[in-house]
């Protein structure tokens, strides 16, 4: 298996880990040393596999709730040592108005290689800032 696929795995049984809501296949393939930065504070992110660990519960009562959490887009590049990979999952609980949840959630992942294993070393989630208007956005109105 190529790294490339190694790396997609890894995410994808992440991915399918969060949905379930299982904590202990979340964090298994991520490094002690971790840094996330989330969607909800703390803003200078959270470090440290327990910290990240403590991140998990309160999602999972959302998963819960019949929340979909799913990639729908997935890119990954890999070296040697390093990877990176962005997606777009579909996180969100179904409405009338998006029964498929559209893809909202933005992820990026840098990864490292331990030993003959890959393991995350940061990642981060975000959401659009949608109080712009793509118009506005498309102009080049907004904030670095």
């Amino acid at each position: 298996m190529s790294d490339v696929d190694e790396i997609r795995t890894l995410i994808q049984r992440w991915a399918e880990a969060v949905h379930r809501g299982d904590l202990d296949a979340v964090v298994k393939d991520h490094a002690d040393d971790i840094v996330m930065f989330d969607v909800p504070p703390p803003h200078r992110g959270v470090r440290g596999l327990d910290g990240y660990r403590a991140t998990w519960p309160d999602f999972f009562e959302l998963q819960r709730s019949g929340a979909l959490f799913e990639i729908a887009e997935l890119e990954v590049i890999a070296g040697n040592d390093v990877g990176f990979a962005y997606a777009l999952l579909r996180c969100g609980r179904p409405t009338e108005d998006d029964p498929g949840v559209e893809p909202r959630l933005r992820l990026s992942l840098g990864l490292r290689r331990n030993g003959d294993r890959w393991e995350v070393a940061h990642e981060h989630h975000s959401f659009a800032d949608t109080s712009v208007s793509p118009e506005s956005a498309a102009q080049g109105a907004h904030v670095h």
